[in-house]
């Protein structure tokens, strides 16, 4: 399903067309009816004549209204953009369009309405004056369509003209991540707490877990409607109604974003691009009263100009904008900036970097995920998806970085096992990233939960206590008199190992599992600490202690009286 919004000056009959097209009244409220004017979001969906599904966010046209009107467009991709024949370009004409274009958006239509109530002559000034000021904008190769919605005249022909709309709008991209946008929050009797808005990307399904942000509101979603049917599962693109359990409708509003617990990086500042409207009459500096238009939501926001002290009108630079609260944004998103002191559209711009880590006043930013590793070292893959919305193969196991990082990390931990000497640096001692480098080295070795420098020597692997217990086999004499320091360097290498107070050569360890081998070859069904204490010669004293051993590390496992192999034990 594809969803647009109309746009357009307040009373130019935007709701009429929409109903004359859908057969829903997109006037939901009673006020609405009232007045005749469109004062909130308004929704109605229709199949076009291809088959194809199509969702309207009617938005209100009135200045009173307009913040109503951002929180509808956010999510689209194309529009219908209505002027009235009878009255033409207006005000609000003018301010929509400014706002579609900031938003990115880059497909529409040109509704003329109203040409019931006016001649040939007029309409075709009017054609002229709409054709002059939508020049130069996404809107210059749009059809412009008379229509009336009393009469029905033009309304086949939008009907086509929005099949091919369709046809050449781009998808909504889709970085299979769910985020709902909620532009209305209600309880619906029976049912509790229902959110609506457009999906922008992933999938939402019955059942799935998920949280709403600004506010950390966990909620199961328990049923799924689009375009009036329930379904178990939605993409990215459609209208969508979500039942949410398991939180109440009065801790939700407007703006608040339905995602997926920990996918998604939650910020509170953001650089971005400003693009100033040329109309504005003042330059943009830091001083002002600034509101921002993300997704469905308004955010009263304090603005820092990078590089320079202000932006004049026409231009576009970089920005950094602090939000009151933290919210789940990417780059490539857009917004709007208006500054509420004079209650005009400053103008909008991109996403470049969220929770940027630089001062602003060394802050250069753009979408790159070069300048991301340059500026933060080292991330994750997950962390740069969550970060930029890309998936990307990790430069050394899950991090990505810079060549020159790589390797300035890489020759401080040469630097400093060889330092060590031959009594190494314990492996516990190196955290993740450097542990993914260790195995790309030439320069060292890792032995036994040590690392040590390639050449070195092992110090204790000719340690007199070593041949004593090779010599003992499964029965080695006590370790009672050996220097504590000793025996407990022996253990870490892995020269020694300690089994309920007894201690063994390792290669006595390695040859209990060779003969725990030869035992079950015999005896299929397991073997019994009986028949192992005659295989090995040893005593009761001893053979308990191998046997532990043994199970420990996988070479055999214990089945009630007997033991069995394990998946380490060791061909015959």
């Amino acid at each position: 399903m594809t969803v647009i919004a109309t746009a357009g000056h307040v009373d130019h009959g935007k709701s009429s067309l929409v109903q004359s097209l859908t057969g829903t009244d997109p006037d939901r409220l009673e006020e609405e009816k009232r007045r005749g004017l469109t004062i909130d979001l308004g929704f109605a969906h229709t199949v076009l004549p291809s088959g194809a599904e199509l969702s309207f966010i009617d938005v209100p046209g009135h200045v009173k209204f307009l913040r109503n009107m951002l929180a509808g467009v956010g999510g689209v991709t194309a529009c219908v953009f209505v002027v009235a024949a009878t009255e033409g370009w207006k005000p609000q004409s003018e301010e929509h369009l400014r706002i579609l274009e900031l938003l990115g958006i880059e497909n529409g239509i040109i509704a003329l309405t109203k040409v019931d109530l006016v001649d040939n002559e007029w309409l075709e000034l009017a054609e002229l004056e709409v054709a002059e000021h939508v020049a130069d904008t996404f809107l210059q190769d749009s059809p412009m369509l008379p229509v009336s919605s009393i009469t029905g005249v033009g309304m086949d022909e939008v009907r086509v003209a929005l099949d091919e709309l369709i046809a050449c709008s781009a998808a909504v991209a889709d970085r299979k991540r769910p985020r709902l946008w909620l532009d209305r929050v209600f309880a619906a009797k029976g049912s509790g707490t229902v959110g609506t808005g457009t999906l922008v990307g992933g999938t939402l399904r019955n059942d799935q877990l998920v949280s709403i942000e600004p506010g950390g509101h966990s909620a199961r979603v328990r049923t799924i409607q689009t375009a009036g049917q329930t379904v178990d599962e939605v993409g990215a693109g459609n209208r969508v109604a979500v039942n949410l359990a398991g939180v109440d409708h009065n801790d939700l509003k407007r703006g608040d974003a339905v995602i997926e617990p920990d996918r998604w990086r939650l910020t509170s500042r953001f650089d971005a691009s400003l693009r100033v409207l040329d109309a504005l009459n003042h330059d943009v500096s830091r001083r002002g009263a600034y509101v921002a238009y993300i997704g469905s939501g308004e955010y009263a926001v304090k603005l820092r100009v990078l590089g320079v002290e202000e932006l004049s009108p026409g231009s576009t630079g970089a920005v950094r904008l602090f939000l009151p609260a933290a919210v789940p944004l990417l780059p490539g998103d857009r917004f709007v900036l208006r500054e509420s002191g004079r209650d005009e559209t400053i103008g909008g711009g991109e996403v470049l970097d969220i929770d940027p880590v630089l001062r602003a006043s060394r802050a250069a930013p753009d979408r790159s995920i070069d300048r991301l590793v340059s500026e933060r070292g080292w991330l994750t893959i997950d962390e740069i998806e969550q970060l930029t919305g890309e998936v990307v193969d990790p430069v050394i196991g899950e991090w990505v970085t810079s060549p020159e990082s790589l390797a300035e990390l890489a020759a401080m931990i040469v630097a400093r096992v060889e330092e060590a000497g031959p009594a190494g640096v314990d492996l516990a001692a190196f955290d993740d990233r450097e542990r993914a480098i260790l195995s790309t080295l030439d320069k060292v070795v890792v032995t036994a939960g040590l690392v040590q420098p390639a050449d070195a020597i092992d110090p204790y692997e000719d340690h007199p206590v070593l041949a004593e217990l090779l010599g003992g086999g499964f029965m080695p004499s006590s370790l009672a008199d050996v220097d504590r320091n000793d025996l407990r360097e022996l253990v870490r290498r892995g020269h020694v190992i300690q089994r309920d107070g007894i201690g063994f050569h390792r290669d006595a360890i390695e040859a209990a599992g060779y003969v725990a081998a030869e035992l079950l070859a015999e005896h299929v069904d397991g073997f019994t600490v009986a028949q192992f204490r005659d295989a090995t010669g040893a005593s009761r004293k001893f053979v308990l202690p191998l046997v532990a051993e043994l199970d420990a590390r996988g070479v055999t496992r214990r089945r009630e009286d007997v033991r069995i192999g394990g998946p380490r034990l060791p061909p015959v």
